[in-house]
């Protein structure tokens, strides 16, 4: 396994391998991995010759008050993970290395930016979409793998692929959970044990309200009201968003189609904790 520091390093060695013909896959991430992240290496592995993945804890998508000096590290222990999942290249650039100083220029995806997780982390998804955009620049995938958990990162991410026409296919991967069903997540780390018990209301939301929809419920307030009023029950949870959306727009549905997104974000104590679900009718 190669491990590579330098942009310069990575673009020449990513640039080799594309002339030899080798097939490379991409998994971007922040490090402090879990087998989430090693799922999607898994299938990342499964389409391509050579796995790369990026450890970067990207500076531009921590507002001043979130949690970047906080956010969970073990570089040797993610660099032997990665090891036994069998990645080819990790790319492990220093913030100065990746943003020269004095940069001007970001990447801004519109639309699908502005519900969910955009609402109240305005300048969130520019520090993704310009980091990522720079991860693809560098390490010149010909696939790149994402998790369904971060179901907005992975919208905003194909729209951009798309609409710059990115020679990229994007994969996305269903949600890893922990046998408890917590959606797994490198910030659980920073539950405490009572925190754990009420973050798993996220998940039995989840499953409240794809048993309303499927008795029969289509409007999207009385199964908000219902996920909202579950959830609230639980000691140290407080809603930041529930929402019932088009998972191609995002946008709130007054009424639901076929399928459907619920999204939802819950400070668990001082732990914001994300999860979703693609609401549809099981008689289908």
């Amino acid at each position: 396994m190669q491990i590579i520091r330098s942009v310069e390093q990575m673009q020449k060695t990513a640039e080799a391998l594309r002339l030899e013909g080798k097939i490379l896959a991409l998994v971007p991430t922040m490090g402090f991995l879990h087998e989430g992240h090693l799922e999607l290496m898994r299938v990342g592995k499964s389409h391509a010759d050579q796995l790369m993945i990026s450890i970067f804890v990207n500076p531009t998508q921590f507002s001043p008050t979130e949690d970047f000096d906080q956010y969970p590290r073990d570089t040797e222990g993610d660099i032997e993970k990665a090891r036994q999942v069998g990645v080819d290249i990790v790319f492990m650039p220093e913030a100065d290395e990746m943003y020269t100083p004095g940069a001007q220029t970001s990447v801004l995806v519109h639309r699908v930016t502005q519900h969910l997780c955009g609402r109240s982390r305005p300048t969130f998804f520019e520090g993704v979409t310009t980091v990522v955009c720079k991860l693809f620049h560098i390490m010149k995938p010909h696939i790149a793998v994402f998790g369904q958990k971060d179901y907005q990162q992975l919208t905003v991410v194909s729209r951009m692929v798309m609409d710059l026409n990115m020679d990229i296919r994007i994969i996305g991967v269903p949600t890893v959970r922990d046998p408890d069903g917590l959606a797994m997540s490198s910030r659980n780390n920073y539950l405490s044990p009572e925190e754990r018990k009420s973050a798993l209301s996220l998940k039995k939301s989840l499953d409240l309200a794809d048993e309303m929809f499927n008795a029969g419920e289509r409007d999207p307030a009385i199964i908000k009201k219902a996920v909202e009023a579950f959830i609230e029950n639980h000691p140290h949870a407080r809603i930041d968003y529930v929402s019932l959306c088009d998972p191609v727009t995002l946008e709130d549905l007054e009424t639901l189609e076929n399928e459907n997104l619920l999204a939802l974000a819950v400070w668990i104590g001082k732990t914001r904790l994300i999860d979703n679900r693609l609401i549809r009718d099981k008689k289908e």
